[in-house]
């Protein structure tokens, strides 16, 4: 089986679970993977892809611990059908903050142990409360669940919420093509294609219907987009220098 025809394959079974339940992935994070990959080629696009989710990735077995929450309502938003309730651990402003030199700290001296690399790393975390401060109702504390909450709301306009993370992935994916070089065909075309595909289920993960309200399901859906997200990122990213 041919590079191109796998790829094919990998995608249409990655969308067909991704998308069989609303999550909480939007795409544009990882227009910043893509972005910082510019400043360090060393750093690995699978560690980025998943540290530009890591808030994300903790959140969804504290919310089925009880540590945070999460209600499933249909049409919450234009863009989303689920109302973020209690989130202080995972999507404050501290929280995020520290999550962040916490990533730096483990690449910087317990993994890759370069300075370069683990400072990507950790903006990539920190990155992710940026861009849901734009997205986002108010529902991002500043420290605790009392603190003051932002969130500029785009989320109430799904047309406007697609079109921003499309133009951030595209132009993320045209800085990594240009300071990156393919080694292999699937090098050259396989990270287009990638982002194509990304695209394609942020259109069902923003105009498409409520999958169903089991919170379970929910974790189980996004924390298997994430890791299987990273995984092409990871193969893909090794097929250019």
């Amino acid at each position: 089986m041919s590079i191109v025809k796998l790829g094919i394959v990998i995608n249409i079974r990655v969308l067909s679970f991704a998308t069989s339940e609303e999550t909480l992935m939007f795409v544009g994070h990882y227009a910043a993977s893509l972005a910082l990959k510019k400043f360090e080629k060393r750093a690995s696009l699978g560690i980025l892809f998943l540290g530009v989710q890591l808030v994300d990735i903790v959140f969804f077995p504290f919310v089925l611990l009880g540590i945070e929450r999460i209600n499933i309502i249909e049409n919450y938003t234009a863009s989303t059908h689920f109302q973020l309730e209690y989130m202080p651990y995972t999507h404050s402003l501290l929280a995020s903050l520290l999550w962040a030199v916490a990533a730096y700290a483990i690449f910087r001296w317990v993994f890759v142990k370069r300075q370069s690399v683990a400072l990507v790393v950790g903006l990539a975390v920190f990155s992710h409360w940026v861009l849901d401060l734009v997205v986002h109702t108010p529902d991002l504390p500043l420290w605790s669940d009392a603190s003051v909450k932002l969130g500029f709301g785009l989320w109430n306009n799904a047309i406007a919420t697609y079109v921003l993370e499309a133009v951030l992935l595209l132009g993320a994916l045209w800085l990594y093509l240009k300071s990156t070089s393919a080694s292999t065909t699937g090098g050259k075309y396989g990270m287009g294609v990638f982002v194509v595909f990304l695209l394609l289920v942020n259109i069902v993960n923003i105009f498409g219907p409520l999958g169903g309200d089991s919170k379970v399901a929910l974790a189980a859906s996004a924390l298997s987009a994430y890791l299987v997200f990273a995984a092409i990122a990871f193969w893909l990213d090794r097929k250019r220098s």
